[in-house]
């Protein structure tokens, strides 16, 4: 790329400053973009100072940038409104994605909105709907799909590598985030767990499987498991996420997917996270060394700059929130 993108980010906190690494990364990468304005209520984060928090190390540090060369505005429309700013990452409390993102596109923006998009469906269809009437890229920051260790899953399922998948199940567990001002505390804004955290399990089962036939929840929206059934695929997918354990537990994200011909265990607390038992032998195998955060800004800047396909639609994003309804409705929660 020899043009660099002009890149806005929305809201300063864990998100904000993981995106901004993220974009930092890229350009490095060769996927050309410069931090040109940044949005938040907060004149230190404007100022370029923010300390950071969260459950992966993003490499994020406390000067995130030099305010002498990026604009700070304190309204989100100020920042869409900037002539110098091609994309906009939304990363603020998730019921404020869809109206920001909405004035994004409409200022045409490429837009990275981050998960959930909404809490529920009929707010992810606002954005859907504005989406496929406008010119610009809007793409949910479905991160999972970018993972390296995650990516390689989907392609191993997909070209059949070691034949068909008989059993999958996912594990994503941990405790309730302590950033964000309280907003994690109001289940009515977060979703609860269910939407919040355990929505990158059922994004991930819902692209690789497909939308499930039926599904069964139990649990708690803060603790569930949900047992997806296809009537033409594998047997038994099951995802359980929850963010009640004990403050100090580890975070934990898991999987182990049985093939055919092999078994992969993917474990993020292992030092040989992706594993694959084939043959006799349980081996490590080898992926990129970056996370989805990397992979997600990546692949929206490459799809800008080569007018490809998103991996990560909103019209996705709708049809997840619809699942994730499906499973609050099994659960009984209101």
């Amino acid at each position: 790329m020899s043009d660099k993108l002009g890149i806005g980010i929305v809201g300063l906190g864990f998100m904000g400053q993981t995106h901004l690494g993220a974009y930092q990364r890229a350009d490095e990468a060769g996927f050309g973009n410069k931090l040109v304005a940044v949005c938040d209520a907060d004149p230190e984060r404007r100022a370029g100072k923010a300390p950071a928090a969260g459950n992966f190390d993003t490499d994020a540090a406390e000067d995130l940038f030099d305010p002498a060369e990026v604009k700070g505005y304190e309204d989100p429309a100020e920042l869409f409104s900037d002539p110098a700013v091609d994309v906009v990452s939304i990363c603020t409390p998730t019921d404020s994605h869809v109206d920001l993102a909405i004035a994004a596109l409409e200022a045409g923006k490429h837009v990275l909105v981050e998960k959930p998009v909404a809490v529920t469906a009929a707010e992810v269809r606002r954005l859907a709907e504005v989406d496929a009437r406008t010119d610009a890229l809007c793409m949910p920051a479905m991160c999972m799909r970018f993972w390296p260790a995650w990516a390689w899953l989907c392609e191993r399922v997909r070209e059949g590598t070691y034949g068909s998948v008989r059993s999958a199940a996912f594990q994503r567990l941990g405790t309730r985030p302590g950033w964000g001002g309280g907003f994690y505390e109001d289940d009515s804004r977060t979703g609860g767990a269910l939407v919040d955290l355990h929505i990158h399990d059922a994004d991930f089962v819902r692209w690789v499987f497909g939308a499930p036939d039926e599904l069964r929840s139990t649990g708690t929206t803060a603790h569930l498991t949900t047992l997806y059934r296809y009537l033409d695929g594998p047997s038994h997918v099951v995802a359980e996420g929850g963010w009640d354990h004990t403050p100090g537990s580890p975070f934990k994200m898991r999987y182990v997917v049985v093939f055919d011909g092999a078994t992969a265990d993917f474990d993020l607390g292992r030092e040989d996270q992706l594993m694959l038992a084939k043959d006799g032998e349980f081996e490590a195998i080898g992926v990129d060394d970056i996370n989805g955060y990397d992979g997600e800004v990546r692949h929206l800047l490459g799809a800008i700059a080569n007018g490809t396909a998103l991996e990560a639609t909103v019209a996705e994003a709708e049809g997840l929130a619809e699942m994730l309804e499906a499973e609050r409705e099994a659960l009984g929660a209101t």
